[in-house]
């Protein structure tokens, strides 16, 4: 079945974990960390292809992951990212997160690319981690989780020009008559279930080309969403020229008026683009019946051209005439795509409710815990030390937190300790200790003077 809008979930591959490992050669039993980083999560990325059934090959709600980043090794051997999932998608096709309702990215040209889930990190092996105070770090860090995010895929056709009629107007036949097109043809309405395209030349030694789009007729009350209403004059909204269709046995000049309601109902500037009208079926009307039509119809103000795709009356003039009307192709009209914006949330302390301790919340501090063991006592003292450049030690202590009380950072907890107030007094007692030793020296000194 025919698809042109679809959702889906999309998860970033995880990055891979980064490795503890210690050189080990011969001569070298002892040698120092030489862990590598975790390769970085694969993203899920969208490329538009020129087939307007890419969709159909999609699952709805269904998860697209990229691939998992492979682990760190010894040597620093780093491991390798994942592997990008890529889906094909139609050209013409809008993508919009479900979640806030924002378009990620407007899909206009073949070959187009867009990433739409990133991969999480690799984590950092414990080579990283060495210094000069820590020579031999015995940790590593986890990788990321991927992105992840629901999508919705809605494709828009992008034609040069659009059969605009109800059904059984006879747009199928006439795409079959003018383009390299196949389209489904019967005598009942909606034969046309799916947008069909085709390729028309000019004809004339030109090297012209054009894309003609047949797409499910329009009924009264389209623009409300009625019978395939909104799927037909989607993909009419970003071609450069309307074919209005009309069967010269169902009153055309009405046809035309009820037509065009219901178009400008749904987008009036779509009443700005060329048109022209092609009095369809005339093989099966009298030479002063056509006449008669052809009269009433030039109070649109458009070219009118009687055509019959049976007998092929009418067929090169009509194409002369969709070319000769048909505008410069000017930049597809994108649909507005908001830049992402990257929040930052700050740390927060707020007390336990039964006063048991601290909680600590903010995105920057939980996705820090998250690449750790936190049973690990030298991966807690590096996250001690990381926490206390961010500020947090501060704020704890600013909220009253004491020696020894518990602070939890997601569903890892911790031990308070208020290393300034520490140093604040190691530092006093260093100095008390010098003072002390002078007075002690300046004692000693004296009483040698007395001594003599």
């Amino acid at each position: 079945m025919f698809r042109d809008v679809i959702e889906l979930i999309v998860q970033g591959g995880r990055g891979g974990d980064g490795a503890m490992s210690f050189m080990r050669l011969k001569y070298v039993p002892k040698g120092g960390p030489d862990g590598g980083h975790g390769g970085h999560g694969g993203n899920v990325l969208l490329r538009a292809v020129d087939d307007v059934s890419a969709l159909t090959r999609l699952t709805p709600n269904r998860t697209y992951k990229g691939g998992t980043g492979m682990q760190g090794e010894g040597r620093e051997r780093h491991g390798k990212a994942g592997e990008p999932r890529v889906l094909e998608v139609p050209a013409g096709t809008v993508v919009r997160d479900l979640d806030d309702g924002r378009v990620i990215a407007d899909m206009t040209e073949p070959g187009q690319e867009q990433v739409v889930a990133r991969g999480g990190e690799g984590g950092r092996g414990n080579a990283s981690f060495a210094s000069s105070t820590r020579r031999a770090p015995r940790f590593a860090e986890y990788g990321t989780k991927g992105e992840r995010r629901r999508v919705r895929l809605e494709l828009r056709t992008i034609a040069d020009a659009g059969l605009v009629g109800y059904p059984n107007a006879g747009k199928s036949s006439l795409l079959a008559a003018l383009s390299n097109a196949k389209p489904q043809i019967a005598d009942y309405p909606f034969t046309t279930l799916t947008p069909n395209l085709g390729v028309v030349e000019r004809g004339d030694g030109g090297l012209a080309r054009a894309t003609l789009a047949d797409v499910p007729g329009l009924i009264e009350g389209a623009h409300e969403g009625r019978g395939l209403g909104h799927e037909f004059l989607r993909h009419v909204s970003r071609t450069r020229l309307l074919v209005w269709v009309l069967d010269i046995a169902d009153d055309p000049p009405a046809a035309l008026r009820a037509l065009r309601h219901e178009v400008g109902a749904y987008d009036p500037t779509l009443l700005d683009l060329p048109g022209m009208i092609v009095l369809h079926k005339i093989d099966l009307a009298a030479g002063d019946e056509v006449a008669d039509a052809v009269h009433d119809l030039a109070e649109a103000g458009m070219p009118v051209v009687p055509a019959s795709s049976i007998d092929g009356r009418g067929i090169d003039e009509l194409r002369a005439t969709l070319f000769a009307l048909l505008p410069e192709r000017p930049q597809v009209p994108t649909a507005a795509v908001r830049e992402e914006r990257i929040e930052v949330d700050p740390i927060r302390v707020d007390r336990l409710q039964d006063g048991s301790g601290w909680i600590v919340r903010g995105s920057e501090a939980q996705a820090l815990i998250d690449r750790f063991d936190a049973t690990n006592a030298e991966a807690v003292d590096y996250l001690q030390r990381h926490f206390e450049r961010m500020g947090l030690s501060k704020a704890l202590r600013r909220a009253g937190a004491q020696d020894g009380d518990d602070v939890w950072i997601g569903e890892a907890a911790f031990e308070y300790f208020d290393e300034t107030k520490a140093r604040t007094e190691e530092r006093e007692a260093e100095r008390r200790a010098r003072e002390a030793g002078a007075a002690e020296a300046a004692w000693s000194d004296e009483g040698s003077e007395t001594g003599r």
